[in-house]
């Protein structure tokens, strides 16, 4: 079956077309064309002059609908995938936070199954354990450890599903930690650090080539006594070809800062992730005691800490637009084409190109996902918004 896009604004990665339509064949990009004259045969869908735009790359993403992954279920996955989705999140990298050896174990097994089955998911991402307890935040203090090389060698070669992993990378053993899962292709991260500029000179040189939450679980300028000192920000800043990534909820850093972090290390270094609980696009009452629900963000019950964002991808382009300030087309690139780039999916994801996956959002003029698109078929729950 042929399906066709006409009569809406098409974000290409030269920029956006007005007068062109988008082939989708066998779940996957036929063609992007400059014509939006009707293919005979083909299923035409009208966008009514709304946005077509690649969807969105959710490379941090805990949970979701009430569930997280760390639950290792089968439901748990469909359901937080799901939820995500729904908002535009056509790729999903499932996030672990800091739990136990063995339940990694379990859960890479379960990912490499559920890629089969759900191909909106595209590998697993494992934040901690390896932390400094200093800057841990809301990951919990039982299974923070220094890095194991044997543990984690055991995990890395006992799967192929870990596309990304994030520790503190100033802790013992981290920048060995971090030479080997770079060296095995794993988008290697710094987070929940004190690092400052020697160590994130180091960290880099040994495959660290991302900063998971940006601004967040990191020291900036400081001083200690009578000294000032550069912190794990302003080193990332200067550290030219390590990416960042914030959470653009506009609580978790206000837009200023947003308008900052674009400014300096700019589209192409930058990723909009949710670092999305459980609770994210979810109705129901919280039943951990653990959590609060306060000012639409997720924080510890005792209010020491954040502990997750309750967005999804769609309100993290629409906070760029609307209170950062940031053109359209640039927020849309660092929710899908750069998060494609960074954690290594751009050959079939991020952009409207032919050849790559038919995965595509339809945004109104007020940044609302009207309809979202998944290898070329429209997800139920969207189907009826654009009609």
């Amino acid at each position: 079956m042929l399906t066709q896009l006409i009569n809406g604004r098409i974000l290409t990665p030269q920029g956006w077309i007005t007068d062109g339509s988008v082939l989708i064949s066998n779940g996957k990009i036929l063609e992007v064309t400059n014509s939006d004259l009707a293919v005979i045969g083909a299923n035409v869908i009208d966008v009514k002059g709304m946005n077509i735009i690649p969807g969105f790359v959710g490379m941090h993403i805990h949970g979701g609908g009430g569930h997280d992954y760390t639950e290792c279920s089968v439901d748990a996955f469909n359901a937080a995938t799901k939820a995500h989705l729904l908002h535009g999140a056509t790729t999903v990298f499932p996030t672990l936070t800091s739990t136990s050896f063995d339940n990694i174990i379990k859960v890479a097994g379960l990912c490499e199954e559920m890629m089969k089955t759900n191909k909106v998911i595209q590998g697993l991402h494992i934040e901690g354990p390896y932390l400094n307890p200093k800057m841990a935040g809301s990951q919990w203090g039982e299974f923070l450890t220094e890095p194991n090389k044997d543990e984690y060698t055991q995990i890395i070669e006992s799967t192929s599903c870990i596309r990304r992993w994030d520790i503190s990378p100033e802790i013992s053993g981290g920048y060995d930690f971090g030479r080997y899962t770079s060296s095995n292709g794993i988008l290697t991260a710094i987070t929940h650090t004190e690092a400052e500029y020697e160590d994130i000179k180091k960290a880099f040189a040994a495959g660290f080539t991302h900063a998971a939450h940006f601004y967040n679980a990191m020291p900036g300028f400081h001083k200690r006594r009578e000294y000032k000192y550069e912190g794990t920000v302003e080193s990332v800043y200067l550290t030219d070809g390590m990416s960042v990534e914030v959470i653009a909820d506009g609580i978790h850093l206000p837009a200023t800062i947003l308008k900052l972090v674009y400014k300096l290390k700019g589209v192409e270094q930058t990723c909009l992730v949710t670092d999305a609980v459980k609770y994210a696009a979810f109705d129901g009452e919280i039943e951990d005691s653990r959590y609060i629900i306060e000012n639409d963000v997720c924080k510890l019950a005792d209010h020491s800490s954040l502990a997750g964002s309750l967005a999804t991808m769609d309100k993290l382009v629409k906070t760029m637009v609307n209170k950062a300030g940031i053109p359209l087309e640039d927020a849309v690139r660092m929710a899908s084409e750069t998060p494609a780039r960074v954690i290594g999916v751009e050959n079939t994801k991020g952009t409207l190109q032919k050849g790559k996956d038919a995965d595509i959002v339809i945004l109104d003029k007020d940044v609302n996902v009207r309809c979202v698109f998944s290898y070329g078929k429209i997800v139920e729950g969207t189907n009826t918004l654009i009609h």
